[in-house]
């Protein structure tokens, strides 16, 4: 039996992945840390909260004091840290707390871990650390590509790797770290795209569409990522990065155009609006690595992805709608 402790247990893909792993490992303990953040809800994982083996605790991973405490009574086997300011459109608003959290959260979580001999430490990051791509580029990131993190957001996440890195090389910390593709699937804050054009749909508003449009992203399900960090959590080597990519690619375009299929709705559903500040064109990350060394690949594609999706949002109203008065950046107006 092992005990798996897992920050940011309460966001979108700490949910599913705290689920994931109580499915999977029948005789696993999982702590979920998690702040509960405007993007932290407990009502994502009501359905395990009475599970005896699983155990909730509100608290902030920059909290040195909360973070000891913790690591001190449950002596987990493995730490897996998901906590993170993770919207590039709010970091444009607030910079300072995507710093605090994403570097100084990070930091203090290594510093703890390094102090109670913890052994194992995974750390999740972003693709967008590297910047981006072209849109006719033939390149991919791989994962020794150099950083150049051109928004807040990217640059807190750059900063956290750079951590982890140190404290391996430096105190030979037992850290991997993985980087990801952008995530879908349920739970994912009504902020992000695919969920904030389904909810704009149903309640009958446009989709705003960055006046980039053609910009690609490639899409990786939220389930295929967490069997992606449980390879590497049981087989990953220690000091080692591995990217988590699908190899799947939409343009935001056909984003909008999927949705309006889905809901039945004309392109009169889309409004242009300027590009955000730092608006990245495409990322799109070689996964060679996790293929070859830990026998890793996604299994669910992208149509049967979006329309799980899809479906999974127009059930659970009752779960979103209370979200939106959470959501604070204007989209369409960047002045």
């Amino acid at each position: 039996m092992s005990t798996i402790l897992v920050t940011g247990g309460c966001g979108f893909i700490g949910t599913n992945f705290i689920r994931h792993w109580l499915n999977n490992h029948s005789e696993d303990r999982v702590i979920n840390f998690d702040s509960l953040t405007y993007a932290g809800n407990l009502e994502n994982l009501s359905d395990v909260a009475d599970n005896p083996r699983y155990t909730f605790i509100h608290a902030d991973i920059a909290d040195m004091n909360s973070v000891i405490t913790t690591l001190e009574k449950h002596k987990p086997d493995v730490i897996v840290n998901f906590a993170a300011e993770s919207h590039n459109s709010r970091a444009i608003v607030d910079p300072g707390s995507f710093f605090r959290t994403n570097v100084l959260g990070t930091q203090t979580l290594l510093e703890a871990a390094r102090q109670a001999k913890t052994p194992r430490f995974h750390h999740i990051s972003t693709c967008e650390v590297f910047g981006d791509l072209a849109l006719d580029s033939t390149d991919k990131f791989q994962e020794d590509y150099p950083y150049r993190p051109r928004t807040p957001y990217n640059a807190s996440k750059a900063g956290a790797d750079h951590a982890v890195r140190a404290y391996v090389e430096t105190f030979k910390l037992p850290a991997t770290i993985s980087i990801c593709a952008n995530n879908y699937g349920p739970y994912q804050f009504p902020e992000k795209l695919i969920p904030h054009f389904c909810t704009r749909l149903m309640r009958g508003e446009k989709m705003p569409l960055y006046k980039s449009s053609c910009n690609r992203r490639e899409w990786l399900h939220v389930l295929d990522h967490c069997r992606a960090v449980e390879k590497i959590i049981t087989a990953g080597q220690i000091g080692e990065t591995y990217n988590i990519g699908s190899e799947t690619e939409m343009d935001i375009e056909e984003v909008a155009d999927r949705l309006l299929t889905a809901f039945g709705f004309d392109d009169s559903y889309k409004e242009y609006v300027p590009d955000r500040p730092g608006h990245d064109r495409r990322y799109l990350l070689d996964n060679i690595k996790i293929c070859r060394e830990l026998g890793w690949e996604a299994t669910i594609g992208l149509d049967e992805g979006f329309a799980d999706t899809v479906a999974w949002y127009r059930s659970n109203e009752q779960w979103w709608a209370p979200l939106l008065e959470k959501m604070v950046v204007n989209e369409s107006n960047w002045k």
